[in-house]
């Protein structure tokens, strides 16, 4: 369904709306429509996560908590800081 065209239908349900959309699902199986399905290719990007010690997360809420600043923000801080150091070893 096109975004710029609030009256085009949707091209199984014949839905006008992501309402009528949703309705038309709670009724219907994909499988009564597999004929009319083609193969995609896409790619999803997440945000790359690290997991810390227990006890240094802690400290490091902490730490943020006292100098009022999220504790993202303190941590991106002191790993700058460190990486820029070892630029120069």
């Amino acid at each position: 369904m096109s975004e710029n065209n609030s009256d085009q239908l949707s091209s199984v349900s014949n839905a006008r709306s992501p309402e009528e959309i949703g309705e038309y699902w709670d009724s219907h199986s994909l499988a009564d429509h597999w004929d009319q399905t083609h193969e995609v290719e896409f790619e999803i990007r997440a945000p790359h996560r690290i997991t810390l010690d227990p006890e240094v997360y802690v400290r490091l809420e902490e730490q943020a908590e006292r100098q009022g600043v999220s504790l993202a923000t303190l941590a991106n801080s002191w790993l700058k800081e460190k990486l820029s150091g070892d630029k120069a070893a």
